[in-house]
């Protein structure tokens, strides 16, 4: 057995022998903003609550806390084979860029438990709503890029999101696919109408705009309610993150 491999037996024996204890310690590695109390409450089988009474926010473990020491390094690197792109975010950018994110979705009316479905090709603006839905403590669901309209209708209707947020188009095996006119299609067919779309324009295709559902990104001011960035929300250990349907 190698260093690496008994290193690993000797970390997975501990997580299932001294479970309370092993995941007390590597919660020390994240920020809390309120500390938990019980690390896992196994009182009600087959039911369980991890790290009970403690609050925290994901996208701030994933970027904000970075900032201090990190601010100039490399968070996240794109690499397109589609349109021979690549682009390269520090924390620090990937931090304004997610702040962006976040003050549309804010300005869209989205808040802490609300639904966003996010219908996007693989694009780095797709991270940043992940990230900014975290940010705010809305729940998101993703849908693979190019899913036929009455599958996404399907999506739409089990998420009853608040708002989408999706891209003109994207590239796939060399193919450019219009996403816009599915996404309306989906919605025309779907029971629930999403109220507004956050709308990336990647710029492949040409695009016409529904009336009064769609605001372009690139449109949406930093924070239109007071000029500050989105502060990130604390939420529970209970509080839902993801809606992961399988199958896209």
């Amino acid at each position: 057995m190698t260093d690496a491999a008994a290193t690993y037996a000797e970390f997975h024996r501990r997580s299932l022998e001294d479970r309370d204890a092993f995941w007390r310690e590597q919660a020390k590695l994240i920020d809390w903003k309120a500390p938990f109390t019980t690390v896992c409450d196994a009182s009600r089988p087959p039911f369980v609550r991890w790290f009970v009474g403690g609050t925290t926010n994901l996208c701030h473990n994933a970027v904000d806390r970075h900032l201090a020491d990190r601010a100039s390094q490399r968070a996240l690197i794109y690499v397109s084979t589609e349109t021979d792109q690549e682009r390269v975010y520090t924390f620090a950018e990937l931090h304004a860029e997610v702040q962006r994110m976040a003050a549309a979705l804010l300005a869209l009316g989205v808040g802490t438990g609300d639904r966003v479905l996010i219908y996007m090709p693989m694009i780095p603006e797709a991270v940043f709503a992940m990230l900014a839905c975290a940010c705010i403590g809305a729940i998101h669901s993703v849908v693979f890029g190019g899913f036929a309209s009455v599958s996404l209708a399907n999506r739409i209707d089990d998420a009853e999101p608040k708002v989408v947020v999706s891209a003109d188009a994207g590239s796939r095996a060399g193919k450019v696919i219009a996403y816009k006119p599915l996404l309306d299609e989906a919605i025309r067919l779907a029971r629930h109408k999403p109220p507004k779309v956050l709308l990336v324009i990647v710029g492949l295709v040409g695009r016409g705009r529904h009336a009064g559902r769609q605001q372009p990104l690139p449109q949406v001011e930093l924070d239109r309610r007071d000029g500050h960035p989105a502060a990130p929300a604390q939420l529970s250990h209970s509080h839902l993150v993801i809606i992961a349907p399988l199958g896209g």
